[in-house]
C-alpha cells in the first residue's frame, strides 16, 4: 500500500501556505491523513463533516480523540449542541472566518471530512437562499417521518429533481422546503451562486478512493471498536431527549442504538443494522465524489 503522505509531501513542502482538502468515504482514514499532514507539513485541521460538529457524538462519529486533538490545532469539532440546526451555509461562514485568521497568521488550512455538500459549497460557492420558515420545516419533517419522500420528490420542479440525490431524504427535504418557501426551485437558486470561498484550483484537493471490500471490512471493524469505546453510552445519554427531527440524530448508527435501548431491537440486530447503514452511506459518498470531484487528486486505498 502506498503511503499517501509520501505522495503529497513534496508538493506541500514546495508551497508552505497551500490549503489541503481531504475528502473521502466514512472509515477510509481521512482524519489520520489530515493529522499526518499537519504534523509533517504544518497546518491546522478544519472539520468538514456535518455530524462531527455535534458535542454529543465523539465516539459514534469517529471524531478525533482528545489525544489526537492535542497533536495539532483542530477547529469546528463538537462545537454545536444536540438541539442545534446546522447547515452548509453556517459551516461556510465559520470556515470563512477561520481562513481569514489562518491567512493572517500564515497557517495552512487542512480541511477534512466526508460531507460532499460542504466541499461543494467551499470550492464551487453556495447559493444565498432565504431562510425557511419554521412552519414549512415542520411540515417537511412530518412528511419525511411519514414516509412521503417519493411524493415530495414528485412535487419538485424538474430542474431540481434532476440535480439532487433523490434517494437522500435530507436533500429531498431541503429542496422541497426551498420550493415551498420561496416558490423557486433550489436549482434556480443554485444557478445564481456567488464565487467560491476557496476554489479547488487554489488548494491541494485530495479524494480518498477505497476498494469496496477493504472499506466495508474497515467499517465493520470500526463500529465494533466504537461499541467498545462507549457508543452505546453516548446514545443512552441522549435517549431521554431523543427527537428524530433533530439533525444530530442522523449520526450513522444512532437510530439503531436508540431502538435497542427502547427494546425494539436486540443489541446484535442494532449493530448489524448500523453496520449496514454505514456501508450504504459509504457507497453513496463514493458515488457523489466520483460525480462531483473529477478534478481532485485521487488517493487510492489500500
Amino acid at each position: 500500500m502506498k503511503d499517501p503522505l509520501a505522495e503529497i509531501l513534496p508538493r506541500l513542502e514546495a508551497a508552505p501556505g497551500l490549503p489541503v482538502l481531504i475528502a473521502g468515504p466514512t472509515g477510509a482514514g481521512k482524519s489520520a491523513l489530515a493529522l499526518s499532514v499537519a504534523e509533517a507539513a504544518g497546518g491546522e485541521i478544519v472539520n468538514a463533516d456535518a455530524l462531527q460538529v455535534y458535542a454529543c457524538w465523539r465516539v459514534l462519529t469517529a471524531r478525533p480523540s482528545p489525544e489526537e486533538e492535542a497533536r495539532a490545532p483542530h477547529h469546528l469539532y463538537g462545537h454545536q449542541p444536540f438541539e442545534a440546526d446546522y447547515s452548509a451555509g453556517m459551516w461556510l461562514r465559520e470556515v470563512a472566518a477561520l481562513l481569514d485568521d489562518m491567512r493572517a497568521r500564515g497557517a495552512r488550512p487542512i480541511i477534512v471530512g466526508g460531507t460532499g455538500l460542504y466541499f461543494a459549497a467551499l470550492t464551487e460557492g453556495l447559493a444565498e437562499i432565504p431562510p425557511v420558515p419554521d412552519e414549512i420545516r415542520a411540515r417537511a419533517l412530518a412528511r419525511i417521518a411519514a414516509g412521503e419522500v417519493d411524493a415530495m420528490v414528485a412535487e419538485l420542479d424538474p430542474a431540481s429533481r434532476a440535480r439532487i440525490d433523490t434517494k437522500n431524504p435530507m436533500r429531498v427535504q431541503r429542496a422541497w422546503e426551498v420550493l415551498t418557501a420561496t416558490g423557486r426551485g433550489i436549482a434556480a437558486w443554485q444557478d445564481e451562486t456567488p464565487p467560491p470561498l476557496l476554489p479547488a484550483a487554489h488548494a491541494l484537493p485530495l479524494v480518498l478512493e477505497a476498494d469496496r471490500a477493504w472499506l466495508n471490512a474497515r467499517i465493520d471493524a470500526r463500529f465494533d471498536a466504537m461499541m467498545e469505546m462507549g457508543a452505546l453510552e453516548e446514545a443512552r445519554a441522549l435517549a431521554p431527549r431523543w427527537d428524530p427531527a433533530r439533525l444530530a440524530t442522523r449520526a450513522i448508527g444512532a437510530p439503531e442504538l436508540i431502538a435497542h435501548l427502547r427494546g425494539e431491537l436486540t443489541l446484535e440486530a442494532a449493530i448489524a443494522a448500523a453496520k449496514l447503514q454505514s456501508r450504504q452511506f459509504a457507497k453513496r459518498q463514493r458515488t457523489w465524489f466520483r460525480s462531483r470531484m473529477k478534478g481532485w487528486q485521487p488517493i487510492p486505498l489500500p
